[in-house]
């Protein structure tokens, strides 16, 4: 195993933890291309795309009712029973984050508050590639479902013989979704962004994907179109300590790697006898598992470093900002508050990241690229607006028109402080 680091001094952990990637000039250009002929040519491009990248023909782009009923018959009743055990727990936890509207006097007769609208239109981009990310869907469709998203449109590349996976389709019309595109990579967020004959413009999307999604979502914004957060490339961070499971350390790394070629793993251990133990696991572990040449190419970029305490792995841990960050240690909660940026976290042994990526309930759709010091991962929020309202009575007004006057007067916007002085007027005149 290479990239192991023992001890390394803190002036080499920028350089250390430097994440693989494109040249983003050279990406931005390409995904620049694929936007403008998804605009100028519509549907068109978007079969000559599938071709080019996907080497599928597609006929029809939107996905027919018969097609759907025959993913449901096609979904097994064992898996239909955990997705809706997923479904279940995850509406949960995500209804919980309604919030109630509390009006607040600020000063007597001024009163402000807050109310939430639902986005009308959002987009959801579902991977399909090398792993078809059905329980993505899970976790954009309902909190759109939530929120009262009116439309919801979802895009996904389709398999060789041009059909959608059938656990996509199934998850998908279980909630509720019915406008659902045989598109995939940065032409799909492209077409989502700028609209096509069949594929409508929305105002926001959602959705994980590689270098090129994560750029084309980038390039959404300079069309007006907001986004969830730049998820890119899947990575994980484990700090283990002498009470961590090598097997179970090695087991979490593996399912991050096995994501695809571009996922990043960060093995820190403050235990040199687990650090070693874990590796030997991970070779063990990785020559059983199916996708084990995809996990092999990604731990080529990923890192296992061996530091002196745990203090020092959650400061390393921070600068890196991992999508992913496990706790394997002793007495975790202990730590959370020293936590200042990750995406999601995981504590003890016996939660594994797999657990938030299913069925725990949280989101999986999190920052990455270190995204995580300036993003939140996918909530209730990530679907509404927030409107702030204001009501001021006559006495409310007067006791704040002086302080706006002023400050106005000060900035030099007169009609800012004649709006409020014509009222001001009207009331000493007693009108």
């Amino acid at each position: 195993m290479k990239n192991i680091f023992k001890y390394p001094e803190k002036d080499t952990w920028e350089t250390l933890l430097k994440r693989a990637a494109l040249e983003k000039k050279d990406l931005r250009n390409t995904v620049q291309e694929i936007f403008l002929k998804v605009r100028n040519e519509g549907d068109a491009a978007l079969k000559e795309f599938a071709v080019k990248f996907d080497q599928v023909n597609i006929e029809n782009l939107l996905v027919s009712k018969e097609e759907i009923e025959f993913a449901v018959s096609q979904v097994s009743p064992e898996l239909k029973v955990a997705i809706a055990q997923a479904k279940g727990n995850i509406y949960k936890f995500h209804a919980a984050q309604k919030e109630k509207s509390i009006e607040i006097e600020t000063i007597e007769g001024v009163i402000c508050w807050r109310e939430s609208r639902a986005i009308e239109k959002v987009g959801l981009y579902i991977p399909g590639g090398t792993a078809p990310l059905f329980s993505t869907v899970l976790m954009l469709a309902v909190p759109a479902q939530i929120a009262g998203c009116q439309e919801v449109i979802l895009c996904t590349p389709s398999q060789k013989g041009g059909s959608i996976n059938p656990a996509i389709l199934y998850t998908a019309q279980l909630c509720g979704i019915t406008q659902i595109f045989k598109v995939g990579g940065a032409q799909a967020i492209a077409a989502l962004t700028v609209g096509t004959e069949n594929i409508p413009k929305v105002d926001k999307i959602f959705g994980p994907g590689n270098q090129y999604v994560t750029q084309a979502k980038q390039l959404a914004m300079d069309y007006n179109v907001a986004i969830d957060l730049p998820a890119g490339p899947s990575e994980v961070l484990v700090i283990a300590d002498e009470k961590a499971d090598p097997e179970f350390c090695a087991a979490d790394l593996l399912s991050q790697a096995e994501h695809g070629t571009d996922s990043q793993v960060v093995f820190i251990s403050t235990d040199e006898i687990v650090f070693n133990d874990t590796l030997k696991e991970i070779e063990k572990q990785l020559s059983e598992l199916p996708r084990n040449e995809i996990a092999k190419s990604a731990l080529e970029n990923s890192r296992f470093i061996l530091l002196k305490s745990i203090d020092e792995a959650l400061e390393l841990s921070n600068s890196y900002a991992p999508e992913h960050l496990i706790l394997s240690i002793e007495n975790p909660r202990n730590y959370i508050a020293d936590i200042t940026d990750a995406g999601s976290i995981f504590l003890g042994n016996y939660t594994p990241e797999s657990a938030g990526d299913y069925a725990s309930g949280t989101n999986h759709t999190l920052p990455t690229n270190g995204f995580a010091k300036n993003y939140s991962g996918v909530s209730l929020d990530s679907f509404v607006k927030k409107i702030t309202i204001q009501e001021i009575s006559k006495t409310g007004l007067k006791n704040i028109g002086k302080t706006i006057e002023i400050m106005a007067a000060a900035e030099g916007l007169d009609a800012h402080r004649n709006a409020v002085s014509l009222r001001l007027k009207s009331l000493e005149n007693g009108i």
